[in-house]
């Protein structure tokens, strides 16, 4: 064991302050010529060693030292490492236990159910300064922003071979191809943090710095980011701060204590998820996350981090019973660690990189979840709208002759609309554990399914908010979804599933061709009611504007099960109007004829807040756009 450093003590005084955002350069496993640098964090251990390939896992080989400073970091440096090799730290913990356990900033992991960390580098030359310089007007709130959520090892696999899953190197092509052709601006990827069991999807995280080896190397990866990047579309990852894998070769009770996780269950153990809580109260371990964030958006050039469980950090009794929790020093069930470390995270995020975003799992009415962190804010840039999710499946889910009763859960998500800077979202959660597809969620028969599905597609692209949806839904994938096989890209020689799939095309082309449906997401100028409360009929009406009036789009819903002929839809001027879009086109299998249809606005003597109408038949459970004759893009 020679000696080494790469901590200064300016880094030592950061590091015991909880702010040194880029920790993954001092700690973990660092190559040099003759050997590697090692460094872990252990204040309780006894004794520490690196035991791997190079010594034979011998715990007596090549021992760690303590520094002297009160940091409770072990470093040292070890002859004759080389990259590619396997290695754990052996921990004797001070008050009794010893552990084997994989390096919590490793870079590279053994593929599971192996569990050793590997010796790494994370040398690579990018190709995407392009999309780097001009990202930022790609992630704007004042842009259009559809994501593809995937899960990288389900959506194509090899059948043929054992049914493996893709490497990296095969899904870049193939992934950004098809993201590309159905005209998606960025895809989400379910968590790629190196994970011990494939059925938690990623969620149940062991390696914070590490994407999970069973698609390729980190090279592999940053290649498969940059492939993306050229092709002109952003890389938003799943990141999960909320809660971490309990298996033993990781985090919990990394040195014989609970050194990440509160030592109280109540505090400590989620019940829900069978997981270990962060303890956001920790210099250290606040630092810890805040640098894997800094991680992945530096070294990977990641476009944009999705937090997970937000809902579950800000309250102390999420997902328990009374006396399951301890309330806050005031007595509250607010998290106070947590939110300050959210807002913490979220400042150094948009400090340090110009055009990413920091996107909040929140289903709850927390205050100002996406605004900035000097107004009172979390300061994350947008938030998934869960509201807006849960009542409009709830409606669609409804048989179309009782929609009536149920139509303020369509309308009612306009009074919070632009309270946050919200993403729709149709995502993973709500098409498993026996919650059924999207499309088998929808009412009647084979036909009706369909137009159903068609009409909340449209619905979901013309309200207000940017958009998200998990792959499979965009061509209706019948089976719930399944991470242990391929997506059933078969369906796509049928003609209902090619129509969905063509509809999301021509959807994802409209949307960004129209400033109106994406200019004022966040703000109401963006959004006008034509008719709100026509519950008998179950049509809704609106319009989504830009700055111009030939930007302006009328929307139109008929969610009935009935044609409604000669409807009067009220406009905000006269002259030439085109439908551009009816979900019920023969090309998306539908009842309906070939858009675009012309119509002459006629004066209206009785509308009471637009004095122009065109008489429109309405196709049941069917969403059209209508344009100006003089909108550009007609």
């Amino acid at each position: 064991m020679d000696s080494l450093s790469l901590l200064s003590d300016y880094d030592v005084y950061l590091f015991k302050e909880g702010t040194h955002t880029k920790i993954y350069e001092k700690l973990g496993c660092h190559l040099f010529k003759n050997g590697a640098y090692f460094a872990v964090w252990a204040p309780n251990a006894k004794y520490v060693s690196v035991v791997g390939d190079f010594n034979g896992y011998n715990k007596d080989k090549d021992p760690l030292v303590l520094r002297d400073d009160g940091s409770g970091i072990w470093e040292g440096f070890v002859s004759g490492v080389k990259k590619g090799q396997t290695y754990k730290f052996y921990i004797a913990s001070k008050f009794g236990g010893e552990f084997l356990k994989a390096d919590p900033v490793a870079f590279y992991y053994e593929t599971p159910p192996k569990s050793a960390s590997v010796v790494w580098s994370l040398e690579y030359v990018w190709h995407d300064s392009e999309w780097m310089k001009n990202r930022a007007s790609k992630n704007r709130f004042d842009s259009p922003i559809s994501i593809y959520e995937v899960h990288l090892g389900s959506f194509m696999r090899k059948v043929e071979e054992n049914n493996r899953w893709l490497t990296y190197k095969e899904l870049a092509d193939k992934l950004l191809c098809y993201v590309k052709d159905m005209g998606f601006t960025h895809i989400e990827l379910l968590p790629i943090t190196e994970h011990p069991f494939d059925g938690s999807w990623g969620y149940q995280t062991i390696g914070y710095f590490a994407p999970t080896s069973r698609y390729g190397t980190p090279q592999d990866f940053m290649e498969f980011v940059d492939i993306m990047h050229q092709g002109g579309v952003g890389v938003i990852l799943d990141w999960v701060p909320s809660h971490f894998a309990t298996d033993g070769h990781g985090l919990l009770n990394f040195d014989g204590t609970c050194l990440y996780e509160h030592k109280d269950p109540r505090l400590g153990y989620h019940p829900q998820w069978r997981s270990a809580i962060f303890n956001y109260g920790r210099n250290e371990v606040r630092e810890f996350l805040i640098s894997s964030a800094v991680f992945w958006l530096e070294k990977y050039h990641i476009d944009g981090l999705r937090v997970d469980g937000v809902a579950s950090m800000l309250y102390r009794d999420f997902a328990r019973k009374d006396g399951e929790w301890i309330p806050n020093k005031y007595g509250g069930r607010e998290n106070l660690e947590a939110i300050d470390f959210l807002k913490q995270l979220n400042k150094t995020v948009y400090s340090m990189f110009d055009g990413v975003m920091s996107i909040a799992e929140e289903s709850t009415s927390f205050p100002k979840v996406s605004w900035p962190v000097h107004e009172g804010g979390l300061g994350f840039g947008f938030k998934w709208n869960m509201g807006w999710m849960h009542d409009t499946l709830k409606y669609f889910k409804t048989d179309p002759l009782f929609r009536q009763h149920h139509h303020n859960e369509l309308t009612f998500s306009i009074w919070y609309a632009f309270s946050e800077n919200f993403i729709l979202p149709l995502s993973h959660d709500e098409v498993v554990h026996m919650k059924g597809s999207l499309v088998n969620k929808m009412p009647g028969g084979y036909d009706e399914k369909f137009a159903n599905l068609r009409a909340l597609f449209a619905y979901m692209m013309s309200h207000p908010g940017k958009k998200l949806l998990f792959m499979g839904g965009e061509f209706a994938q019948f089976s719930e979804w399944d991470y242990a096989r391929s997506l059933d890209w078969h369906l796509l020689d049928y003609p209902h599933h090619k129509g969905v799939q063509n509809l999301i095309k021509d959807l994802n082309a409209i949307y960004k061709n129209n400033p109106a449906f994406w200019k004022y997401d966040n703000e109401n100028k963006g959004f006008e009611w034509i008719d709100v409360n026509n519950a008998p009929q179950n049509i809704i009406a609106f319009l989504r504007k830009a700055d111009k009036n030939e930007q302006i789009v009328a929307v139109i819903g008929n969610f009935s099960g009935r044609v409604w002929n000669n409807y009067p839809l009220r406009l905000p001027f006269g002259g030439e109007w085109v439908e551009i879009f009816n979900s019920q086109d023969e090309k998306y299998n539908g009842l309906g004829k070939k858009r675009p249809m012309h119509y002459k606005a006629q004066l209206c003597s009785d509308c009471s807040n637009f004095n122009y109408f065109i008489s429109v038949d309405l196709l049941p459970l069917s969403v059209s756009f209508f344009v100006s004759e003089s909108n550009p893009n007609l």
